[in-house]
């Protein structure tokens, strides 16, 4: 079922996004001019609790929907990044300035993966404690909070909580931890 790539372009080439055109050839030999691409890089995103057992959130304005979004944290995987649970931990201790005792891998997802090429990968992160203040990035304005699970499952269950690999994130660590809806 596979496409065999005939040609490939880049059209837009940027710090964190690309966009490619690709022309492809079908297994049964259709040709698809143009398909576009767009490349991130790899993500991670982690539910993480506090030894308390809250839920670490943040909130932050997003632009491109023109909203203040409740997410968990995370961001993109970085070169010197030496695994996905690393580029996990460095993301919680820069927006929260939280750190954890343990990490479990619960998956991949994809945003899209008709056109998107990448995966965030999502853990769940116990025994928080508040390490540092928080290291931002230089266009990020964020707020971490606390939440309980109930909170949360409140927020889940108003869809107030809008970014969608994060509520599937958030899906699979309750679901680890035995929590029901």
């Amino acid at each position: 079922m596979k496409w065999k790539v005939l040609s490939s372009k880049y059209l837009f080439d940027d710090l964190w996004f690309k966009v490619r055109k690709d022309v492809c050839e079908t297994p049964g030999g259709k040709i698809i001019d143009p398909y576009y691409v767009y490349e991130f890089p790899t993500w991670v995103t982690c539910v993480p609790l506090t030894e308390e057992g809250k839920v670490v959130m943040v909130r932050q304005y997003r632009h491109a929907l023109g909203e203040v979004c409740i997410e968990i944290p995370g961001g993109c995987v970085d070169d010197s990044d030496k695994s996905l649970q690393e580029a996990t931990a460095r993301e919680l201790a820069e927006e929260t300035g939280y750190s954890f005792s343990s990490y479990e891998y619960l998956g991949k997802v994809s945003a899209n993966p008709s056109t998107n090429n990448n995966l965030m990968h999502m853990f769940l992160a116990r025994g928080g404690r508040k390490t540092s203040d928080p290291n931002l990035d230089h266009n990020e304005e964020l707020q971490a909070e606390l939440f309980t699970i109930d909170e949360v499952k409140k927020l889940l269950k108003e869809n107030k909580i809008v970014q969608s690999m994060h509520v599937s994130c958030i899906f699979y660590a309750f679901e680890k931890m035995g929590i029901k809806f």
